[in-house]
């Protein structure tokens, strides 16, 4: 999992108002601060580079409310800066769920049972999920369970905040 931080301020201040407030425009900041994170992985862990980059998909209930969806702005911003394909049609999110702010880790994996779905045919063997905050990882497993069924071997996680 690549990182920039803990979910505290700045950062929690900036990824609030880039989420909820219509701050969209944060989206090359807060990409510029998760693509050192991950250059910096690379330097010290040899992390290897995906195949394709995968933003968490929003319900389109949700993402027409909001008018945007924030992993997606992140990973075209990093698939622009890593050479690597940014892949925003793959994940569908299918079932439109409660907000995961402030459900316990059961009610989370309860809330994204069956949640999304694989939109069309999968040939990726690696990728790397992006998403803005990683709290219980409920989210993110649901999906790397799915693109497991699916035939990917190697899934990273790349978040701006862990809570």
């Amino acid at each position: 999992m690549v990182i920039i931080g803990s979910y505290q301020p700045p950062l929690s201040i900036l990824i609030h108002q880039f989420k909820f407030q219509n701050s969209f425009h944060f989206d090359r900041t807060l990409a510029r601060l998760l693509f050192l994170a991950i250059r910096e992985a690379r330097c010290s862990h040899a992390l290897p580079m995906p195949e394709v980059i995968l933003p968490v998909p929003l319900h389109h209930l949700r993402q027409w409310q909001r008018g945007y969806n924030q992993a997606d702005l992140l990973a075209q911003q990093l698939a622009k800066w890593l050479s690597i394909p940014c892949d925003n049609r793959l994940l569908k999110r299918i079932k439109h769920t409660h907000t995961q702010r402030g459900l316990t880790a059961i009610a989370r994996r309860k809330n994204l049972l069956n949640a999304f779905c694989i939109n069309k045919v999968c040939h990726y063997k690696s990728v790397a999920l992006v998403d803005d905050v990683i709290t219980t990882g409920a989210t993110l497993n649901e999906i790397a369970k799915l693109l497991k069924r699916y035939g990917v071997e190697h899934i990273q996680v790349w978040g701006l905040a862990r809570v």
